[in-house]
Order: structure tokens, then C-alpha cells, then sequence
């Protein structure tokens, strides 16, 4: 599993807990996060707009076939 920065733990320790309090929202609607999945990217994509080193989403590698 990939590690990341203090600074990315706490905004998704934040988004995880404004979930929980009914609070966070998608984007610039007003619709509520039901997901912890939707949270944690959302706590991701706070924390890498503000610069914090998240690590690139992990993608399966396929071999060619000659």
C-alpha cells in the first residue's frame, strides 16, 4: 500500500470526519457524500491541489502479447 505525507493523512482524516457529520459535500453541489470511497478522494484531491505528494493511482500492468 502506498504511504503518504502527514499533511495527505490529515485532509483525508478531515474529509472522513466532515462525512460522518453530514457535512461534506461533491463538489460545488449540494449533494452529501454518502461513501467513504468518495471521501478519500476527495481528502486526496484537496491535499494534491495543495501541493502534498500523493502518490499516482496504481495501475495493473499488462504484458504484450507478440
Amino acid at each position: 500500500m502506498a504511504k503518504y505525507s502527514e499533511k495527505t493523512q490529515g485532509k483525508v482524516h478531515e474529509a472522513l470526519h466532515e462525512m460522518k457529520e453530514g457535512e461534506l459535500t461533491i463538489g460545488k453541489s449540494d449533494k452529501k457524500v454518502t461513501s467513504k470511497k468518495q471521501a478519500i478522494a476527495i481528502g486526496l484531491s484537496e491535499a494534491k491541489k495543495e501541493g502534498a505528494k500523493v502518490p499516482n493511482k496504481a495501475s495493473s500492468t499488462k504484458k504484450k502479447e507478440k
